[in-house]
């Protein structure tokens, strides 16, 4: 057998899984010529969510980015992720998008297109690998890993042959989640190899601890190229270090032929760059066994923790992993990956927060029950579908079919801010956060998130109040930690703490409450509830009709006007929350009076985003 080929994930997936997807190109390029040498079959260097993240949170255009790393790494396949008719989005595009999308990625330097779909429907990824083929590069067709009761070896291998028929020079096996076992590897890749005649291309996130065994025994079977990522960077949610996949295969008649002194290099490099990093880390991204079960992605995790964390609601981790299976099982076994993942997590945050399933239903998930993200992989609850869209009409042909041609209409959309066709693209990947960072990049004010100097942070006790500390009560001393809390303005809150070790809720009513400013301290006499408004300036949620919503997010979509008058279950507003929308519902009948939002607002649960004077 041929050595063993190795694509480098250090550039894309690794801080994805592990930073949420926060390194800037400022901090990649000082690397490149060495990454350019060492010989990869391959660097992942560009889609999954960097496109997201370049426009949302660094202020760069992945254009541009893609467009540099081809210059910084002359000698070197550039490896994407694409999502089928999804492309670099949440939505499915038009073919004439999907074309031109394909055609200026490889314009700007991509070789190699990993081409997958959420629900592994195939009808999702054949224009995506036409378009490829067309232009003359690599097509990589993915199958999307996952266990069911509908997901065995020969429904993967049955996806492989279609994939073959395509036109596909590579399958890739992508396990996002870490939920391989090296005995399944050895079956399926077993199977394939026998089924097909292209080469295995196998990607196992480390989630679940058995990554390096599933690489090796992929190997053996016959794997021809593996997906790692550099130590720096790897393990946990990431993948398994290149420099011990390389170690242990050197010797062998699986050699990589890489060089792991220069690899270590590397490694010198990203560990410093990491740090700058500090207050992207998470401490759900390292080695969680609780994968298998709730298959919860390597880039899925610190979103999940970081939307909890804001909610003051990080305790109710653990609830949200054991809904995460229940909502994949009502929607069909779907495998967990983007946009599927973020579909299915964010409904398990709401059905937990919200303490009634189903109570509040994402607009996603209504679509997906209406058959716009393609077949599910199995029958969905027919209950849980009928309270989300009712008798709606569900699609049964391929999504995109429904589609109209969508290029000339975004390009006029467009026209203001627009310079290119790049720019008309990303503008039809995020329309709003799209089309406010072209104008910002435009005009000069375009500025990324802040990197924390973490000693800075520190030191500024003013900002910050104890969480860990000792109380002495009657000459008996308790060590006390605050590990959570519940939303701010409930009239009884619940504080989550250990004392001396054991975990106990307790319930606080505000009686007094003092306010903390830049001049000093202010205190509130007399017995009160909750203050009059929130820190945004907005009104407490205190009755019924408060419209509010169950987690942080920013406002898309204001349904209504103050005059109007509304129904109980009425939409009233959408919002965004962990990148897809949440339809917001009157809890009432009667007459909006008061809309305390616009789009574009950031908003909390704590706030009266608008009010309704009921009937």
């Amino acid at each position: 057998m041929a050595k063993v080929h190795v694509t480098e994930l250090v550039l894309r997936d690794g801080h994805q899984s592990l930073i949420a997807t926060r390194l800037r190109t400022d901090d990649m390029l000082p690397i490149c010529s060495k990454l350019d040498s060492i010989g990869f079959w391959s660097l992942e260097a560009w889609g999954g969510a960097t496109f997201d993240a370049c426009v949302r949170f660094l202020k760069e255009d992945p254009w541009e980015r893609l467009a540099i790393l081809r210059k910084a790494l002359p000698n070197s396949r550039i490896q994407m992720l694409l999502r089928g008719q999804n492309l670099l989005g949440y939505r499915h595009y038009s073919d004439d998008v999907v074309r031109a999308f394909v055609q200026k990625s490889a314009d700007n330097g991509v070789d190699v297109f990993r081409i997958f779909d959420a629900m592994n429907d195939m009808r999702n990824l054949k224009t995506s690998i036409d378009a490829v083929k067309k232009i003359g590069k690599h097509a990589e067709g993915t199958l999307s890993y996952t266990t069911s009761p509908v997901h065995d070896v020969a429904h993967f291998v049955s996806l492989a042959k279609e994939l073959e028929a395509f036109g596909c020079d590579t399958i890739a096996i992508k396990d996002m989640a870490g939920l391989l076992t090296p005995s399944a590897t050895t079956d399926l890749v077993t199977a394939l190899r026998a089924a097909v005649n292209l080469p295995i291309h196998l990607h196992s996130h480390a989630t679940s601890g058995l990554s390096a065994m599933c690489l090796l025994k992929g190997i053996e079977a016959g794997a021809a190229i593996v997906d790692t990522c550099n130590s720096s960077f790897g393990e946990g949610a990431s993948h398994s270090s290149t420099e011990s996949i390389v170690a242990a295969l050197q010797g062998t008649e699986y050699d990589t032929g890489l060089d792991l002194q220069a690899l270590q290099e590397i490694t010198a490099y990203f560990r410093d760059v990491r740090k700058k990093y500090w207050q992207y880390e998470s401490e759900f991204t390292g080695v969680d066994t609780r994968v298998l079960v709730n298959q919860v992605p390597g880039g899925m995790i610190s979103n999940l923790s970081n939307q909890l964390k804001e909610q003051g609601a990080l305790n109710r981790m653990d609830e949200v992993l054991a809904e995460i299976p229940r909502v994949r099982k009502d929607l069909g076994y779907p495998p967990l990956v983007t946009p599927t993942s973020q579909i299915v997590g964010t409904q398990a945050v709401l059905n937990v927060m919200t303490g009634d399933r189903y109570k509040s239903i994402t607009n996603e998930v209504k679509n997906y029950f209406r058959g716009h993200y393609g077949k599910s992989p199995a029958a969905v609850d027919d209950d849980i579908k009928q309270k989300a869209v009712g008798n709606d009409e569900i699609i049964t042909c391929r999504p995109a079919d429904l589609l109209e041609p969508e290029m000339e209409k975004l390009t006029a959309e467009a026209e203001l801010f627009a310079k290119s066709q790049e720019d008309v693209l990303t503008y039809a990947m995020f329309p709003d956060i799209g089309k406010t960072y072209l104008q910002e990049r435009n005009a000069g004010s375009a500025a990324p998130e802040a990197l924390l100097e973490k000693s800075a942070v520190q030191s500024s006790a003013s900002r910050y109040a104890p969480n860990e500390f000792k109380v002495t009560l009657h000459g008996e001393t308790f060590h006390i930690n605050l590990t959570g809390s519940g939303h701010a303005g409930q009239e009884h809150r619940p504080y989550y703490v250990t004392i001396d070790g054991i975990a106990e809720e307790v319930i606080v009513e505000t009686l007094s409450e003092i306010e903390v400013s830049g001049s000093g301290v202010t205190s509130g006499g007399g017995k009160k509830k909750a203050a009059s408004s929130t820190a945004s300036g907005r009104p407490r949620a205190l009755h019924a009709g408060h419209v509010t919503t169950s987690m942080p997010g920013t406002i898309v979509a204001v349904k209504v006007n103050v005059g109007d008058k509304v129904k109980a279950g009425d939409g009233v507003l959408v919002i965004e929350a962990m990148k897809m929308e949440n339809e917001i519902q009157a809890a009432t009948t009667g007459v909006v009076v008061a809309v305390n939002v616009s789009k574009g607002d950031t908003v909390t649960p704590d706030e009266a985003l608008l009010e309704i004077q009921p009937e």
